[in-house]
């Protein structure tokens, strides 16, 4: 699978092509690796730990030391980190420590580290939940990720690689909108600029038949306008709307709210619908109340997609929710809200769901192919 290259214009240093430098290191240290069995790059190993960390939720501190470590290798010349790891100066290097530079060396050394033999071991490779692969083979992208622009993790650079190994034909970058500051959210200029570096990164990704998506998860506001200027939003190719803030509101004026987003012509997806969590690290979090009878009609007279929301914190909307868009004739968006690589793998959650209760293949539009998909956006 060919992965991110350099995307002109990014002012990004991790945007360079991993495969080539894989391809560096390998030649650069003239000892095999690729031909042993279960032999790995370093930076492939550092990168292939993150992932599997973040899929399986690990502690973030210990996956931003991985994440860290590979983005200071990435930058090093051919040959550097063999010529360190021949004097023992690997840990030397900004952002690699002990665990690191030891998953470094050892592959260097034409060993499958350690560190991810024990994690495969423990299964962060296996399956995420049992039975989802009919509807996930049919899932072509994703409508909902976010980067280090907002309250994600990683580089774009890193989600489209990182969504290219997994096989995806498109994913839609969606970073939060001005007004949620506790995530960093876009100012318009902020927006303008990151659209110049989505432009160049799907460019450089094009010729692999993979597409990056702009777009926006943009904030409802209390008076159900959206978050972020209309020319603003016109030039982008999805919109996500979602309720981040006055979630325990009464449902008239949350009905209300919901209502003014979802008739907005340029609505695409209603996010996580309800705004609950039923698990995780910020604990419990009731659902929203809302006519959702009212809100699903108007998605399916709108052409607006509800998202069948893939982390599993947020299992949102809940059944009853789904089969009741089901019954109003909505399309659907199964997504992952990813905010690092690996949480890209989620997409198997909401899978398993939509799976389960029946939503046909056919109302899925991440299920569509690309060009459809943004006709189909175009349209709103």
């Amino acid at each position: 699978m060919r992965v991110v290259g350099p995307a002109a214009g990014s002012g990004s240093s991790y945007a360079v092509g991993m495969a080539e430098r894989e391809k560096a290191e390998r030649e650069s240290a003239g000892n095999g690796v690729g031909g042993a069995p279960g032999a790995i790059e370093p930076l492939a190993a550092l990168r292939r730990i993150a992932f599997l960390m973040e899929r399986t939720r690990g502690e973030t501190r210990r996956v931003e030391a991985f994440r860290k470590a590979a983005a200071t290798i990435v930058r090093l010349p051919p040959g550097e980190l063999a010529d360190r790891a021949a004097v023992g100066t690997l840990t030397d290097l900004p952002a690699v420590g002990k665990s690191t530079g030891a998953v470094i060396a050892q592959a260097l050394a034409g060993e499958r580290p350690d560190y991810l033999v024990d994690l495969e071991a423990a299964g962060a490779a296996d399956a995420l939940v049992e039975g989802s692969e009919p509807l996930l083979s049919q899932l072509r992208g994703d409508l909902h990720s976010h980067s280090n622009w907002s309250d994600g993790g990683s580089p774009i650079e890193e989600m489209v690689a990182t969504a290219m190994e997994l096989g995806r034909e498109y994913l839609a970058l969606t970073d939060h909108s001005r007004g949620l500051r506790v995530a960093n959210g876009l100012s318009e200029e902020r927006l303008a600029k990151q659209l110049d570096v989505v432009a160049a990164v799907d460019a450089h990704v094009r010729g692999s038949g993979f597409r990056l998506l702009s777009g926006i998860e943009v904030d409802i506001l209390d008076d159900g306008g959206l978050d972020q200027k209309p020319e603003l939003l016109e030039r982008l190719d999805v919109v996500v709307d979602s309720v981040h803030s006055k979630l325990p509101s009464p449902a008239a004026a949350m009905t209300k709210r919901m209502l003014g987003a979802i008739e907005n012509p340029r609505t695409n997806v209603l996010g996580h619908c309800t705004g609950r969590l039923v698990e995780g690290r910020r604990g419990t979090r009731q659902p929203s109340q809302f006519d959702a009878k009212a809100v699903f009609a108007a998605c399916a007279a709108h052409d607006v997609a509800v998202e069948i929301n893939s982390r599993p914190e947020r299992c949102d909307p809940p059944d009853e929710l789904i089969e009741l868009a089901l019954e109003a004739g909505c399309l659907f968006s199964i997504d992952t809200d990813s905010h690092a690589p690996g949480q890209l793998d989620f997409l198997a959650y909401g899978a398993a769901r939509a799976q389960r209760l029946g939503v046909p293949p056919e109302r899925i539009v991440t299920t569509w192919e690309v060009d459809r998909l943004l006709d189909w956006a175009a349209r709103r």
